[in-house]
């Protein structure tokens, strides 16, 4: 990622801090935070300074890390324990984080310098995943085509590269001429908020649309594709991605587009047979009752109410698309069809 023409990576371990890109501040302000402890890891997990599957992976496996530094020798296996506890409460949806802190507190039980090995080694693979996601997933674009996608799952959902962002980057590396439909991803906007953000770094032409606008463009025939992100897969190729992209396949597979899942094989959960067992994250209502932004001029984020003063909202932070909707899953080994077989095919190459 590249900011102001300098290289970013979201998040990353020095020490015994974590640093990382504070995405509640984003659009309108790039700062990085430092986290000292693990119990300070947590809460930027769960109040989204850092979020997207890969990033949140990533930086519990770094949390993991933490708090083999920071146990006590007396009692540091049930310090540990509590802290992988309290690390995988943060974000129950996201499989990433799962895969991490298994890895990651396995190594911690042999001693804290190999928990921080594993972590680092957790976050090269997940840059290298994303890479080659990208590269696999410019094959189904071609030259003029506009493209869709809902919530963020570029950069800033990884450690780098991206999942349903890393095709479009790779595009337009390859110089094919292309367009960003940016579902606004209410209520948090990560589309409109983090998706449009970095697609303005690259200079690649980007349209903010309501959530609800998607079904409008694709009966007028102007999406030829639409990519998204995931927070977990099941074994059949049900997937859990941000709220409101079960609709968008829906539509899709009523119009004819191509409905693709572009995620790492960390994202995957073979031990979960179906969509009906992925647990769903219910956030906090006042997502949906108020939103934030900056008066013109001025640098300080507000929060304000938009709607009724007496009313209360429903938030699931997620919702699952069955396989049946969605085209191919785009994987670092290749592009997929959602369906038991291929993805046990996955897991055997």
């Amino acid at each position: 990622m590249h900011v102001n023409n300098k290289h970013f990576k979201t998040l990353w371990m020095n020490g015994k801090s974590v640093f990382m890109i504070d995405q509640n501040l984003l659009p309108f302000s790039f700062e990085i935070l430092e986290s000292k402890t693990y119990l300070e890891t947590c809460k930027a997990i769960k109040d989204m300074t850092v979020r997207g599957a890969g990033a949140i992976g990533v930086c519990a496996g770094y949390a993991i890390a933490q708090a083999a530094l920071e146990a006590p020798k007396a009692n540091y296996d049930s310090f540990i324990l509590k802290a992988r506890k309290d690390i995988e409460a943060t974000r129950p949806t996201a499989r990433n984080l799962f895969y991490a802190t298994e890895r990651v507190f396995k190594a911690a039980e042999i001693s804290p310098k190999h928990a921080f090995e594993i972590a680092e080694s957790l976050s090269l693979e997940d840059e290298n995943a994303c890479k080659k996601i990208g590269e696999f997933g410019n094959t189904l674009i071609t030259d003029g085509m506009n493209i869709e996608t809902h919530c963020n799952a570029g950069w800033l959902a990884f450690v780098d590269y991206g999942s349903a962002l890393s095709p479009i980057y790779e595009a337009a590396r390859t110089s094919k001429k292309i367009h960003v439909w940016v579902d606004e991803t209410a209520p948090r906007n990560q589309g409109a908020k983090l998706t449009a953000w970095e697609l303005c770094n690259e200079n690649i032409p980007n349209t903010i649309i309501p959530d609800n606008a998607g079904a409008l463009l694709m009966m007028n025939g102007k999406v030829d594709i639409m990519i998204v992100g995931a927070d977990r897969i099941a074994a059949n190729g049900d997937t859990a991605n941000k709220i409101g992209t079960l609709e968008k396949a829906i539509i899709a597979k009523e119009f004819g587009i191509p409905f693709y899942i572009a995620a790492p094989t960390s994202t995957i959960d073979t031990s979960c047979e179906s969509g009906l067992y992925i647990p769903i994250e219910e956030r906090h209502e006042d997502e949906v009752l108020y939103g934030y932004g900056i008066i013109d001029g001025s640098n300080s984020i507000i929060k304000v109410r938009t709607s009724a003063p007496q009313a209360k909202a429903f938030n699931p932070g997620f919702d699952v698309t069955p396989a049946r909707y969605i085209t191919g899953i785009i994987t670092e080994k290749g592009i997929i069809k959602p369906n038991i077989e291929s993805i046990q095919k996955l897991f055997n190459s």
